[in-house]
C-alpha cells in the first residue's frame, strides 16, 4: 500500500487567497450589473405607471414579454464595454400621446444624454431630480401643458447643450444659472408665462450659445447686452413687454441670421450701417414697437434678407432700394409714416424675383404710380397692399400682367380714371379692394373672368352705368359691395341665380337701381347681409326674400317698393335687424314679427301701414322700434303719439284723417324737395357693410388649429362667454403664442352679423389701447357645421368690469382711474379723429375694457362698431343711420333711443358713464337710479359734496377743502390736490355724459384735459403742479 492511499479525507486542497478574491470580484460585478440593469428597468415601468394615454407607444414596455429593455418602443441603450450592462441613452417618443405627470423616478436612468418627449400632453411641474442626470446634453419637453417654474437645478447640467421648453405654460422667471452651462448652444423657451427681466448671466453665458428663443412670454424690463455671444445666429423676443432701446450689441452680432424683437415697447432709431453689420440677416421683425426716423439704406446690403417685418413704428422718410436682395419674400412696411419719393422702391423690386407678399398700407406714398412702376413688380406676387396713402392718378394696364396676385388692396386712395379691363386677367384673384377712390366709368365686364373671386370691394366712388351681367361668372363670391356709386338700370335676376355663394354680404345701397326686386332674391339661402336701401326700386317686396333663413340685416329702406310685407318673411327667424322705412307699402304690420326674438331694430316709419301695432317682442323695445310717418296706425294699449285703436267714431275721424292730410301735404314738399336734392343725399348716405383686409397679412388658420389650441375646446381653458361668443385661452405656435380665441356661437341668432361687423371694424385699427386681433377663422366643423372664431391678443390681467365690481377687490386708486381714462381716451381719439373712416365703437363699457401685461387698459369688442364715411369719393364725413340700438343698456346714448344717427359723440357719452363709475363704483342701472335720477344727475347733484360720491378707496385719498373752488395749488397740500383731480374727472364725466350731443365735448378736448390731470396728478412726487 502507498500512504497517500492512506491520507486521511479531511485533507482537502484550500484555493489560494488570489482565487478567492477573483471569485468574489465576479460575483460582485455580476451582481452589480443585475443591479444597475433592475434599477434602469425599474425606472422605465415606473415611467410607464405615470403616463397614461399611451398604450400603444409603450405596448412593448413589458418585462415579461420582453425582457430587454433596450428593445422597447423608444428607448435607446449603449455598453460602456463588451458584456457590461446596457446603459439607457436616450428617451425618443414625440407626438405619443403620452399624458400625466413627469415622475421623480426618471432620474434614475444616470446614464441618460436624451430626453425628447414633444408634441405630448405633459402636465404638471418639470421634476427639479432631472438636475441629477448630470451627463443630460439634450431637453426637448415642448409643446405640452407643463406648468410651474423652470426648475433651478436644470441650471447644474454642466453638460447640456439644447434646452427646449417652449409651448407650454411655464411661468416665474428664467433660472439665472441657465447661463453656468458651458456647454450651452440653443435655449428655447417661447409661448409660455414666464416673466421678469432677461438674466444678465444668459447674455454672458457661452460663447457657443446659436439660439435664443425668448418670444410670446412676458418678459419685461431691457435687453442685456448680448456682445459676448459671437456666434448667436437666432435672437427672438418678440412678444414680450420689453422697454428701452436696442443694444447695439445685437446690430453687431454677424453671426444673426434671425433676429425678432416685434410687439414690444422698443424705441430708438436703426442704426445706419445695421445692413452692414448684420450682413447675414434673412428674417427681420421687429414690427409693432415705437421705431422712428429712416429705414437704412445700407439694409440693402443684407443680400440673404427674406422677410422684412417694420410695420407699425414711427418710420419716417423714403422707402430704401431693395435691389439687392434677391430672396426677399415678405416686405411687410403698413402702418407708418414712409414715402415714396419717385418710387424708386417700387423699380428696385424687379430684381426680387421671389417677392410675395408687399404691405405699404397707410403710410405718406403720395403722387402717382409711375407709368412703369407695375411693370417692375415680380411676377412672383401674390399680395399687394397700398391702401390708405393719398396716391393719384390711374392704375396702369400693365396691373393685368400680374397673373399670381390672389389679393389686391387699392382702397382709400385717390385713384381716379376707369376701372382697367386688364384686371380680369388676373385669374388668380381672391380679394380685390378699390373701395373709397374716384373712379369713374362703368364697372368693366372682365371682372366677370375672376373665377377664384371672393370679394369684390368697389364701394364709395364715382362708377356709373349698370351692374356687369358677367359677374354671375365670380361663383365663389362671398361678399359684393357696389354701394355709394350712381350705378342705375336693374338688379339682374340672373346675375343673382348664379351668385347664391354670397354668404357675407350684398350692398347695392345709396345707387339709382330702379324696376322691381327680382324673385330670384330669394335663391340667396346662405346670405347673412343683405341692403339695397336708398334707391329708385319699385314693385311689391318679393315673397322668396323668405327662403333667405340666415339673413340677419335686411334693408330695403328709401325705395318706391309697395304692397303688403309678405308673410313669406316669416321665415327669417334670425332676424336682426329690418328696415322698410320711407317706402309706399300698406297694409297691417305682420303679427310674426312679434315672434323673432333676434330682432333688436325694426323701422317702419314712413309708410302707408294701418291697424294695429303689436305690442310684444321687439314692438315693446320703444328704442328699437319705429313706426312714425303712418297716419293710419293705432295703439290698442296708450302710446304716445298713436290713436287708440277703440276710439269713437268722431275721434277717429279726427285722429287719423287730419293727420293723413297733413301727411299728404308733408309728402308733396318732400317729394319736391328729394327731387331738388336726390343727387347730394345720394352722395351724402353710405352704408359700409363690407369686411376688408388687415394692415398686416393674416396668416390661415384651420378648424384643427383652433381645437388644438385650445385643447379641443376645453373647459379647463374657458375665459368668458357672451351673447354670441365663447372666448377661450389658447396655445399657437412661435408666432403667436397665447393669445383668446373668441368662437361664435352659430346657433344664436346674430353671432354671424356679430362676426362679420367686427372683422369689419378690427381691418382699420391698429393702436396700443385696442386689443390686437391676431387672425380669423372661417371654415367648417369636421361635421360640416360653420364654424367662425376671433384669434385676438391674451389679455392676462382681467377686465375693468371686475376691478371696479368685484368685491374681493379693494377698488381703484386715484392714480388708477386716472391712468386707464387716459389709455381708454387715447384708444378713442385715435378711433375718431385718426382712422379712415373714422370708427364708433357702440359698445364702450366696463367689461370690454381690459388690461395687458404691464396694466395698460386696452378697448375690445368690436362686434357693434360702425365705420362712419360720407359716400361721395373725398367728400366731408358723415354718419350712416343707426341699423338698431347699439350698446348696453345704461351706456347707450339717450338719442340713440330716439332713432338718431350713430357718432363719435354716443361713444363720448358711454366714455362719460364709464368714467363716472370708475369714480362713484356704481353702476349706471343699480336700483337706486329710478324715477327720472341717473347716475349721471346722482353726481351733479352731489358735486359739492365729493367725499360722499367718490368710492371708498378714492375718497380716504382726498379731502373736501378744495371741492367749491380750486385754489392756488401752491398753496394747497397733497390731499387738496388729489381732490382737485378727482373733481376735474367728476366735472368731465359730466361733460361727456350730458343729454345733448351737442353739449359733449370733442374726443381730442377730452384726451387732453385727462393727460393734463394725469401730468399734474404723477408730478406731485417732484412738488410740481400745474392743474390751475
Amino acid at each position: 500500500m502507498h500512504t497517500n492511499d492512506m491520507a486521511p479525507a479531511s485533507s482537502v486542497h484550500i484555493p489560494s487567497p488570489l482565487v478567492i478574491l477573483l471569485a468574489i470580484l465576479l460575483l460582485l460585478s455580476t451582481t452589480l450589473a443585475d443591479y444597475s440593469t433592475n434599477t434602469s428597468r425599474d425606472a422605465l415601468l415606473c415611467l410607464k405607471f405615470h403616463l397614461h394615454g399611451a398604450s400603444t407607444a409603450m405596448a412593448t414596455w413589458n418585462h415579461t414579454t420582453a425582457p430587454d429593455f433596450c428593445t422597447w418602443h423608444g428607448v435607446s441603450c449603449t455598453r460602456s464595454r463588451p458584456r457590461q450592462p446596457p446603459l439607457v441613452v436616450a428617451l425618443d417618443m414625440e407626438a405619443e400621446g403620452l399624458a400625466g405627470e413627469i415622475p421623480p423616478c426618471i432620474s434614475n436612468l444616470t446614464s441618460l444624454v436624451r430626453i425628447h418627449l414633444p408634441n405630448n400632453s405633459l402636465s404638471g411641474n418639470i421634476p427639479p431630480e432631472l438636475g441629477r442626470i448630470s451627463g443630460l446634453r439634450y431637453l426637448n419637453l415642448s409643446f405640452n401643458a407643463l406648468s410651474g417654474t423652470i426648475p433651478l437645478s436644470i441650471g447644474t447640467l454642466h453638460n447640456l447643450s439644447s434646452l427646449d421648453l417652449g409651448n407650454n405654460r411655464l411661468s416665474g422667471e428664467i433660472p439665472s444659472r441657465l447661463g453656468s452651462s458651458p456647454a450651452l448652444e440653443s435655449v428655447s423657451l417661447p409661448n409660455n408665462l414666464l416673466g421678469g427681466e432677461i438674466p444678465q448671466s444668459l447674455a454672458n453665458s457661452s460663447s457657443s450659445l446659436t439660439t435664443l428663443l425668448l418670444a410670446q412670454n412676458q418678459l419685461q424690463g431691457f435687453i442685456p447686452d448680448f456682445g459676448k455671444l459671437s456666434r448667436l445666429e437666432m435672437l427672438d423676443l418678440s412678444y414680450n413687454n420689453l422697454v428701452g432701446t436696442v443694444p447695439r450689441s445685437i446690430f453687431n452680432s454677424s453671426a444673426l441670421y434671425f433676429l425678432g424683437l416685434a410687439n414690444n415697447n422698443l424705441g430708438g432709431t436703426l442704426p445706419s450701417d445695421m445692413g452692414n453689420t448684420l450682413p447675414n440677416i434673412e428674417i427681420l421683425m421687429m414690427s409693432d414697437n415705437h421705431f422712428e426716423g429712416d429705414i437704412p439704406a445700407s439694409l440693402q446690403n443684407a443680400s440673404s434678407m427674406t422677410y422684412i417685418h417694420l410695420g407699425n413704428n414711427s418710420l419716417t422718410g423714403v422707402i430704401p432700394s431693395f435691389s439687392s436682395m434677391p430672396n426677399l419674400k415678405y416686405v411687410m412696411l403698413y402702418s407708418n409714416q414712409l414715402e415714396a419719393g419717385d418710387w424708386t422702391f417700387f423699380s428696385s423690386l424687379a430684381n426680387c424675383t421671389q417677392l410675395e407678399n408687399l404691405n405699404v398700407d397707410t403710410n405718406n406714398l403720395r403722387g402717382a404710380l409711375p407709368e412703369d412702376s407695375i411693370t417692375n413688380l415680380p411676377k412672383s406676387l401674390t399680395a399687394l397692399t397700398l391702401s390708405s396713402n393719398n396716391i393719384s392718378g390711374i392704375i396702369p394696364l400693365e396691373i393685368g400682367n400680374m397673373s399670381n396676385l390672389s389679393m389686391l388692396y387699392l382702397d382709400r386712395n385717390l385713384f381716379m380714371g376707369p376701372i382697367p379691363d386688364t384686371l380680369g386677367q388676373l385669374r388668380n384673384l381672391v380679394v380685390l379692394s378699390l373701395s373709397q377712390n374716384k373712379f369713374t366709368g362703368e364697372i368693366p365686364p372682365s371682372l366677370g373672368s375672376l373665377i377664384q373671386l371672393e370679394e369684390l370691394y368697389l364701394q364709395e366712388n364715382q362708377l356709373s352705368g349698370s351692374l356687369p351681367e358677367s359677374l354671375s361668372s365670380c361663383k365663389n363670391l362671398l361678399a359684393l359691395n357696389i354701394s355709394c356709386n350712381t350705378i342705375g338700370g336693374s338688379i339682374s335676376g340672373h346675375m343673382l341665380a348664379r351668385l347664391n355663394s354670397l354668404s357675407w354680404l350684398l350692398d347695392l345701397s345709396h345707387n339709382q337701381l330702379a324696376m322691381s326686386i327680382p324673385q330670384e332674391m330669394g335663391n340667396l339661402i346662405n346670405l347673412g347681409s343683405l341692403n339695397i336701401s336708398h334707391n329708385n326700386l319699385t314693385g311689391r317686396i318679393p315673397s322668396t326674400l323668405g327662403e333667405c333663413v340666415r339673413l340677419e340685416s335686411l334693408r330695403l329702406e328709401g325705395n318706391l317698393l309697395q304692397g303688403r310685407i309678405p308673410q313669406s318673411l316669416s321665415g327669417l327667424k334670425g332676424i336682426q335687424q329690418l328696415d322698410f322705412s320711407h317706402n309706399n307699402l300698406s297694409g297691417t304690420i305682420p303679427e310674426f314679427l312679434e315672434t323673432f326674438t333676434s330682432l333688436q331694430y325694426l323701422n317702419m316709419s314712413f309708410n302707408n301701414l294701418e291697424g294695429p301695432v303689436p305690442t310684444g317682442g321687439v314692438f315693446a323695445n320703444k328704442s328699437g322700434t319705429f313706426v312714425q310717418g303712418n297716419p293710419r296706425l293705432c295703439a290698442n294699449v296708450a302710446v304716445e303719439e298713436l290713436p287708440m285703436c277703440f276710439a269713437s267714431a268722431s275721434t277717429k275721424k279726427q285722429k287719423v284723417v287730419i293727420p293723413m292730410m297733413i301727411a299728404l301735404s308733408a309728402l308733396v314738399a318732400l317729394a319736391f324737395i328729394l327731387g331738388m336734392f336726390s343727387f347730394w343725399l345720394k352722395r351724402r348716405y353710405t352704408s359700409s357693410e363690407r369686411i376688408g383686409h388687415s394692415h398686416m397679412e393674416l396668416k390661415r388658420i384651420t378648424y384643427g388649429d383652433v381645437n388644438k389650441a385650445t385643447n379641443t375646446f376645453s373647459p379647463a381653458n374657458l375665459v368668458g362667454s357672451g351673447q354670441f361668443g365663447i372666448v377661450y385661452k389658447g396655445w399657437f405656435d412661435v408666432e403667436d403664442g397665447t393669445v383668446a380665441v373668441k368662437v361664435f356661437k352659430l346657433n344664436q341668432h346674430g353671432a354671424l352679423h356679430s362676426f362679420i361687423a367686427e372683422c369689419k371694424a378690427l381691418q382699420h385699427i391698429r393702436h396700443r389701447n385696442l386689443v390686437k386681433v391676431i387672425t380669423a377663422c372661417s371654415t367648417y366643423d369636421p361635421v360640416g357645421n360653420e364654424f367662425r372664431a376671433l384669434v385676438f391678443e391674451y389679455m392676462s390681467n382681467g377686465s375693468l368690469e371686475d376691478r371696479l365690481h368685484n368685491h374681493q377687490c379693494g377698488g381703484l386708486s386715484l392714480g388708477a382711474v386716472i391712468c386707464i381714462s387716459v389709455d381708454i381716451a387715447c384708444a378713442l381719439e385715435y378711433l375718431h379723429n385718426q382712422c379712415i373712416p373714422p370708427v364708433v365703437h357702440c359698445d364702450l363699457k366696463p367689461s370690454n375694457i381690459l388690461f395687458d401685461n404691464d396694466d395698460s387698459a386696452r378697448i375690445c369688442d368690436f362686434g357693434l362698431a360702425k365705420l362712419i364715411h360720407g359716400c361721395s369719393s373725398g367728400g366731408q364725413s358723415g354718419t350712416t343711420s343707426i341699423v338698431g340700438p347699439r350698446g348696453s343698456i345704461g351706456y347707450i346714448p339717450p338719442e340713440y333711443g330716439m332713432g338718431s344717427e350713430i357718432s363719435t359723440e354716443g361713444d363720448i357719452y358711454s366714455y362719460g358713464i364709464v368714467l363716472l363709475e370708475m369714480l362713484t363704483r356704481k353702476r349706471p342701472t343699480n336700483e337706486e337710479f329710478s324715477d327720472g335720477l341717473t347716475l349721471p344727475k346722482y353726481v351733479e347733484e352731489s358735486l359739492s359734496r365729493t367725499q360722499d360720491i367718490l368710492q371708498p378707496s378714492l375718497a380716504s385719498e382726498t379731502g373736501d377743502q378744495c371741492a367749491d373752488h380750486i385754489p392756488n395749488l401752491q398753496e394747497c397740500n397733497t390731499f387738496a390736490l388729489k381732490d382737485i383731480c378727482a373733481l376735474r374727472l367728476l366735472k368731465l364725466g359730466l361733460l361727456c355724459s350730458a343729454e345733448s350731443p351737442k353739449d359733449r365735448p370733442a374726443m381730442h378736448d377730452v384726451y387732453g384735459e385727462v393727460t393734463e390731470v394725469k401730468e399734474a396728478f404723477f408730478s406731485m412726487d417732484n412738488g410740481s403742479n400745474d392743474l390751475t
